[in-house]
């Protein structure tokens, strides 16, 4: 966990070998599909259940960040891991060799829905070589949903509250970054039976999702990006309903094929290492020009950094958050 280093070699050589063969990038959905659906559960590796996830320095990695990426896997949703999958490379050149991060190590999700999936959330390991790559893979694209236009992110911002420890905040105070990338609505409410079958915490009352999200953001940048092509892309309940949680944070993409790009970006903007423009021409440098404009037009509130995120605590206060 959290040791090498990512080569591109190893990445392509991968792919091109499970081409070959006939094998499917996302071979444990692959698997699971060839099965009936009441024997569809997560990868070991994956399972929130009594788990914690560390972000830590190493010898190789002195000065490490936590990226997490949390996907939507229900209905429409599922092309954006196999996008993500298709541009890792780019990921990791544009937040590495491009400067944006000395040390990024990168974990990925999944976020289903509690009420009616076998499956409502994956959660992997922080990376920083290759091992990332087979972590997105054995992510679980089950699609289903509940269709009642709501879905259990909050119970896996719980998670990243809760389960997570990084050496960047413990001994340097320092946010990392966390992606949700979804089409639909929180929960009214994240449900105590769910906190204790999904992630085994004996918590006995229902929790304000609003409250989960403050706590998170005492500890992570968070951004909700939803992507064009899903299911209420233009519904403008969805963009009040996070704009409200998470201010300029709420994040638009014309171009679902952008969100690698566009997660380098925001996180170049965030750290003050480009500016738009220049994030925008660092894109069209590592082959990314196609999805330069769709960055551009979701960065653009970033890019101007007016509008105060209401989940973030006041500055002056507690250091710890209740959740109620």
């Amino acid at each position: 966990m959290g040791h090498g280093h990512w080569d591109d070699n190893a990445y392509a050589a991968a792919k091109t070998f499970r081409r070959a063969k006939g094998e499917d990038d996302f071979g444990y959905t692959a698997d699971l599909r060839s099965k009936p659906a009441k024997d569809w559960k997560v990868a070991p590796a994956l399972d929130p259940l009594n788990a914690v996830r560390e972000c830590r320095d190493s010898a190789d990695h002195t000065d490490s960040t936590p990226i997490a990426v949390l996907f939507d896997v229900t209905g429409s949703m599922r092309r954006v891991p196999r996008v993500m999958q298709g541009k890792l490379g780019k990921l990791h050149g544009l937040l590495k060799r491009r400067g944006y991060l000395a040390d990024p190590q990168v974990m990925f999700g999944a976020i289903g829905d509690a009420d009616s999936d076998r499956v409502p959330l994956q959660v992997g390991q922080f990376e920083s070589d290759n091992r990332m790559d087979e972590q997105l893979r054995t992510i679980f694209l089950e699609g289903g949903g509940g269709g009642q236009k709501s879905e259990s992110y909050e119970l896996a911002a719980y998670f990243m509250a809760r389960h997570v420890v990084t050496d960047a905040w413990q001994n340097r105070g320092r946010k990392g970054y966390l992606f949700i990338i979804g089409d639909e609505l929180n929960k009214p409410a994240l449900e105590a039976r769910h906190i204790r079958r999904v992630i085994g915490d004996e918590v006995r009352e229902d929790i304000d999702p609003a409250s989960v999200y403050r706590e998170l953001a005492r500890k992570w940048h968070v951004f909700f990006v939803l992507p064009n092509q899903s299911s209420y892309y233009n519904d403008p309940e969805i963009g009040e309903h996070w704009s409200g949680l998470l201010g300029q944070n709420f994040l638009k993409l014309d171009d679902p094929g952008a969100v690698c790009e566009l997660i380098a970006a925001t996180i170049g903007l965030e750290e003050r290492v480009v500016d738009v423009d220049r994030a925008l021409a660092d894109l069209a440098d590592v082959g990314s020009a196609a999805e330069s404009k769709a960055v551009g037009k979701a960065l653009a509130k970033l890019g101007t950094k007016t509008v105060v995120t209401s989940a973030v605590p006041e500055a002056e206060g507690p250091s710890d958050v209740v959740l109620r």
